[in-house]
């Protein structure tokens, strides 16, 4: 399975550099990053499973950091611990508020915070090797390969992910622009037409076994996969 990718945003380098050094230790994924901007690229380039952010950073704080990524559908259930000194209740409410999942004031073990990390991933992440299921549709996301019944669908990879994101998300509506920054990634510069071309391919793989349904154009506003 792969690793899950965590982000730091830590501007003081020596406990940015403990805390990388410990999480790299328990096996996940670590990127840094000592202020909101570079946090923010960060986020968009890398999709971190998860982000710690200290209160206080150089251009901005932490607490206006996790508004604005709340305010981003791309980020809206990104997982997010805030690492603060401040200990006064009202400081972890207004944590709380800004849209932080959790609150851990400094200083902190290294044993806290991988506890405090693994239950909001449990809670928050769904289980990457878990068949994701739709009526006889089934995606396998450890061999990436999708079924109907006891037949095996032939998709590229494109078309696997934009299923695999659809399945995961079900009944909602994304937009192409929105599709595009969730299954091609918010720097990769495409034609949202392309979009179209895609879904125009998983349909036609789709058809023969009448699961084409499935993927549904809202019109005016984007696509959705809907079992229903």
């Amino acid at each position: 399975m792969t690793a899950r990718r965590i982000l730091v945003v830590e501007d003081e380098a020596a406990i940015r550099q403990m805390i990388a050094f410990n999480l790299n230790r328990a096996g996940f994924d670590v990127a840094e990053a000592e202020d909101c901007a570079s946090a923010r690229n960060m986020i968009a380039d890398t999709r971190p499973d998860l982000v710690l952010i200290d209160w206080m950073l150089p251009d901005s704080s932490g607490l206006e950091l996790t508004r604005l990524l709340r305010r981003d559908d791309a980020n809206r259930h990104l997982p997010i611990i805030m690492l603060t000194a401040r200990a006064e209740e009202v400081d972890k409410i207004s944590g709380l508020d800004s849209g932080a999942d959790d609150y851990i004031t400094k200083p902190f073990s290294p044993r806290e915070l991988l506890a405090r990390i693994g239950a909001l991933l449990r809670r928050s992440v769904p289980a990457e090797d878990e068949p994701i299921v739709a009526g006889d549709l089934t995606i396998n996301p450890v061999s990436h390969r999708v079924t109907i019944g006891d037949t095996e669908i032939s998709l590229g990879p494109t078309e696997y992910r934009l299923l695999k994101f659809l399945m995961t998300n079900p009944d909602r509506v994304y937009s192409r622009s929105q599709l595009l920054d969730f299954v091609w990634g918010q720097n990769v510069f495409v034609e949202e037409r392309t979009v179209d071309v895609h879904v125009r391919r998983l349909r036609k793989a789709l058809e023969p076994f009448g699961a084409d349904k499935f993927v549904q154009t809202v019109r005016g506003a984007g696509y959705r996969f809907s079992a229903c």
